[in-house]
C-alpha cells in the first residue's frame, strides 16, 4: 500500500488539531492561527487544504455522523432477530460514544455554529440514525418481544445514554467499557419490556 503523501498527512494533522482545539476551547474561540500553530505550519499554508474554519467544523461534524451510521450498519449486518438487533444497536451506540467522545462533544455542542445547509445535513443524518432505532423497536413490538411505553421517547433515551457516557467514561475508570455496555443494555431492554429471562440470556 502506498504511503500517504505529505499533503494528506498535513490535511489529517490540520483536522486533528482543529478537533482538539474545538473540543478544548469551542469553535468560536478557536482561531486558524491557533490551528496552524498546533500543526506547526504558517497560517497561509492552511489555505492549501481548506477554505476557512467552517470547512474544518463541517468535516468533523459530517465525518462523525457518517462514522456513526457506518458503525450502526456494521453492527446490524447479518442479524435478523429483533431483540438481538436492539442489543447490537445499543452496544454499538454506547461503544462509539465512549470511543469518540471528543468528536461527539463537538457534534452536540457546535451544531449552532454550522451554516444552515450543513446544519440541515447533520440533522438529516441524525434523523436517519434515530429512525433505525425506532424501526428496530417497532419491529420487536410488532412481534410481541418488547412493550414500549413511547417509542419516540425511548429512542431519545437510548441516544441520550450514549451522549451521557461520552461525558464521563474514562478507560481507567472503575468500570470497564464492556461492563458499562452490559449494564446499560440491561437497563434499556428492561425499560422496553423485554422478558427477564431473555435479557439474562443476551448478556450472559
Amino acid at each position: 500500500m502506498p504511503r500517504p503523501t505529505n499533503g494528506v498527512r498535513t490535511a489529517d494533522a490540520i483536522l486533528e488539531a482543529a478537533a482538539e482545539l474545538f473540543y478544548q476551547h469551542g469553535y468560536e474561540a478557536t482561531t486558524l492561527r491557533g490551528v496552524a500553530a498546533k500543526v506547526g505550519i504558517q497560517v497561509g499554508s492552511l489555505y492549501n487544504h481548506i477554505n476557512g474554519k467552517d470547512d474544518l467544523l463541517r468535516s468533523i461534524m459530517l465525518g462523525i455522523m457518517d462514522d456513526l451510521l457506518a458503525a450502526q450498519r456494521a453492527a446490524l449486518r447479518g442479524r435478523t432477530d429483533p431483540v438481538d438487533c436492539l442489543r447490537a444497536a445499543i452496544d454499538c451506540h454506547i461503544r462509539f460514544h465512549a470511543d469518540r467522545a471528543r468528536e461527539v462533544f463537538i457534534g452536540n455542542s457546535e451544531l449552532r455554529s454550522l451554516g444552515e445547509k450543513d446544519r440541515r445535513t447533520v440533522v438529516a443524518k441524525r434523523d436517519q440514525y434515530e429512525k433505525v432505532l425506532r424501526d428496530l423497536i417497532e419491529t420487536a413490538a410488532a412481534e410481541g418481544r418488547v412493550e414500549p411505553v413511547d417509542v419516540r421517547l425511548q429512542v431519545y433515551a437510548i441516544v441520550a445514554t450514549g451522549t451521557h457516557v461520552s461525558t464521563w467514561f474514562r478507560p481507567r475508570g472503575p468500570l470497564s467499557l464492556d461492563e458499562i455496555v452490559d449494564k446499560y443494555t440491561v437497563i434499556t431492554l428492561r425499560q422496553l419490556g423485554v422478558a427477564q429471562e431473555e435479557i439474562a440470556a443476551i448478556v450472559a
